[in-house]
């Protein structure tokens, strides 16, 4: 698979928004070298922090912090808290977030630390990481997860048990952003997002007080956290999630040539409308170096019949795919290939997002292809990446859920490995291909230039209100928290 199928497709969320996502941690106490660190330090009383805790604390002058603030993309390795966090436990958690709010310093939590804006990080302020709270437990078809987690690992622990969970596929993105952010995946139309799945929520909130929430006890701050959004109203410890039969996939790849790319598109539309809910497929629009764009589709049943989906897809684009491929795989066998292994390399990106409202006109489609013809143009590395909604995704689960765009068709990602203004370039002229016909955006693809408000549609009015009432004081504060 290429570098853009691997990062891209089924990222689902991967992504990850602001609670960031999933990330090693050392259990251990603080060093003698790190208590020689913190001697130096005026205020706040770090010794005093440090020795409170049973995870680890660094400050910038402790042997370690130069990795301990790390996330998934190198872009923000420049920006140093004034400390982080190592959490062994729940209480790590909210003693941190005590200790931050008596010394009015912000917090941000970070899992994974796939958060496309680097909202897991913050300069001057606390970054605590959940990475150690990974343990898991199954019973009954429940599992039972920390929020720092990661994808591979969950998979490979419901595995021996035959079960599964819809999730994205990178390996190293944590379960935390995925689930509060909504989890788009393979399994979105069949079973749902993740956040859907959700049967309770640990979460320390501002005050620092512990709570267990569900569709019965305390039903809004639940609601919230079902795809509102990580880092607005606590920080999250552990989920309780319904699991599905980890059953085989079957996969269909399937490609046209660049004259076909508006057909495609117009016949990915109807296959997101019109096919069985067990059918599900990935739309790439790659630009290639030598200016020409590369489109394909890799499509999964979870019938394990990808013959019957990718023939109805071939039909409704009208045009048979000049490359043609069918496999079957086990649960496992998938989870590697999707993720591109076990394991992700750090890696350096930027990326943005559209939620479709409904199929495109020929004009609009049109300017999606030429977003990114011109970047092939111009010799940047980008891609428009269509991932389907409807199915299961398109009903509200029980006790409801912030997630906000549920009669959408699909969401649209821009990607670009380029770091200049033009990969900023193609991304902008994506969005304004498709304006017409984007809701807004997805919350776990948070991008730099865009009002908050725009990921949380009808849902918002809600979302301020819980805000309020479980954050009056507005301790959870960056540029992509909820205001």
């Amino acid at each position: 698979m290429s570098q853009f199928d691997r990062r891209t497709l089924l990222k689902a969320g991967g992504a990850a928004a602001a609670v960031a996502l999933t990330s090693c941690s050392d259990p251990k106490t603080a060093s003698a070298g790190t208590a020689d660190a913190l001697t130096a330090a005026a205020a706040p009383n770090w010794n005093s922090f440090a020795r409170s805790l049973k995870g680890r604390l660094y400050l910038p002058a402790s042997s370690g912090y130069a990795s301990s603030h790390l996330l998934f993309n190198p872009r923000w390795d420049t920006v140093k808290p004034a400390a982080v966090v190592k959490a062994a436990n729940a209480t790590d958690v909210q003693k941190s977030i005590n200790f931050a709010r008596a010394n009015k310093l912000v917090l941000v939590p970070k899992s994974g630390g796939h958060s496309y804006v680097g909202a897991s990080t913050i300069s001057n302020g606390m970054q605590v990481d959940v990475g150690a709270l990974r343990g898991m437990s199954y019973s009954a078809g429940v599992l039972t997860v920390g929020a720092g987690a990661r994808l591979y690992d969950v998979h490979a622990f419901l595995d021996k048990y035959g079960r599964a969970l819809p999730t994205g596929t990178c390996p190293t993105v944590g379960i935390a952003g995925l689930v509060l952010g909504g989890g788009m995946g393979v399994h979105t139309r069949a079973f749902g997002l993740s956040c859907d799945r959700v049967l309770s929520i640990g979460i320390i909130t501002a005050d620092g007080k512990p709570h267990n929430v569900s569709a019965t006890v305390e039903p809004d701050l639940f609601w919230a956290l079902r795809g509102g959004g990580g880092g607005n109203l606590g920080v999250v410890t552990s989920f309780r999630i319904s699991t599905i039969p980890a059953t085989k996939l079957g996969f269909f790849r399937l490609t046209w040539p660049e004259s076909k790319a508006a057909a495609v598109v117009a016949g990915w539309q109807k296959f997101a409308a019109t096919a069985p809910i067990t059918s599900w497929g990935n739309l790439h629009i790659d630009a290639v170096s030598n200016g020409t764009l590369s489109v394909h589709v890799l499509g999964v049943s979870t019938t394990g019949n990808a013959s019957a989906a990718a023939a109805q897809l071939e039909k409704l684009v009208g045009v048979k795919a000049t490359t043609r491929s069918i496999t079957v795989k086990t649960h496992m066998e998938a989870v590697k290939y999707l993720g591109g292994g076990t394991t992700s390399p750090r890696t350096r990106f930027l990326a943005g997002s559209d939620v479709i409202k409904g199929p495109m006109n020929s004009a609009t489609i049109a300017a999606l292809i030429g977003a990114v013809k011109a970047a092939a143009r111009a010799k940047t590395p980008a891609s428009a990446i269509l991932d389907p909604l409807g199915g299961q995704a398109a009903k509200q689960p029980a006790g409801g859920a912030a997630w906000p765009w549920r009669t959408a068709l699909g969401v649209v990602q821009w990607y670009t490995s380029a770091q200049s203004t033009a990969g900023q370039t193609f991304i902008t002229n994506g969005h304004r291909a498709v304006r017409a016909y984007s809701a807004g955006g997805y919350v776990n693809y948070l991008e730099n230039y865009r009002s908050v408000s725009t990921y949380y549609g009808a849902s918002l009015t809600r979302l301020r209100a819980v805000k309020k009432k479980y954050d009056p004081t507005n301790f959870f504060h960056t540029a992509y928290t909820i205001v």
